[in-house]
């Protein structure tokens, strides 16, 4: 079975951002996340307000004083960066690094490097591959949430996380009852003198059945229809 991959931050510098990254993780069921030299220690109390209720990916956070250390028991690494540092490695899209991850048996550590720098040349150098994510060439700016989030999505694409409830639709209408609401239109329609002129009335009622069959209607939607029409056509008295 693939284990989950292990989020390593490298020398992060903000406890938000590193709360925001736990926040992005959780959101696609990752909870292992690994600090590297974080710049103001560790716990950090900005962290847990911008996790937004990503508690349990900080409370198990790992603080290593070396990249070397963090990925120990991981034999994939990848490395995210925007450029290769001078390091002939292979570069890979999230998409492709996450079914890697997948596919490959034991853990796998992903590195993200500090905001305002990135992961330095030795930092990469630890990696098997780097992680390349397509963006535009005339503003590269990504910060550190967007980056895991990222990463994670692509990964969790391959697993069964919680997807949007499906919703149960009533069958469609029967087309003898489309064709009974659109003749009751038709009729109103030409008692009020719509189709004028007359030789376009053909063109605009092929337009108007078109418009009225396109969604699919319900049975109870016809009849909610037909219950508008007949209320027009013979309006109550108000008292």
């Amino acid at each position: 079975m693939t284990e989950y991959p292990v989020i390593v931050l490298v020398r992060p510098q903000l406890g938000e951002n590193i709360g925001k990254a736990a926040r992005a993780m959780l959101n696609f069921g990752l909870t292992e996340m690994r600090l590297v030299s974080p710049r103001d220690g560790w716990p950090n109390p900005s962290a847990g307000p911008a996790a937004s209720g990503a508690d349990v990916v900080l409370e198990q956070a790992r603080v290593f004083s070396s990249v070397a250390d963090a990925v120990a028991d991981c034999p994939h690494v990848y490395a995210t960066t925007v450029r290769k540092r001078g390091i002939t490695k292979p570069v890979l899209t999230p998409e492709v690094a996450a079914r890697e991850i997948q596919a490959r048996p034991g853990r796998s550590a992903i590195l993200f490097g500090p905001e305002r720098s990135g992961l330095e040349t030795d930092d990469v150098a630890v990696a098997r591959a780097i992680v390349t994510v397509p963006i535009n060439p005339e503003f590269g700016s990504i910060n550190l949430a967007q980056a895991v989030i990222l990463i994670a999505y692509e990964w969790s694409k391959g697993r069964a996380l919680a997807k949007p409830p499906e919703i149960e639709l009533p069958p469609p209408a029967p087309q003898v009852e489309l064709d009974g609401m659109i003749g009751q239109l038709d009729s109103m329609l030409d008692g009020a003198g719509f189709y004028f002129p007359p030789d376009r009335a053909p063109a605009t009622k092929r337009t108007l059945r078109t418009l009225l069959t396109k969604p699919g209607w319900s049975s109870q939607e016809v009849r909610t229809l037909r219950g508008v029409l007949s209320a027009l056509a013979n309006p109550r008295q108000r008292g």
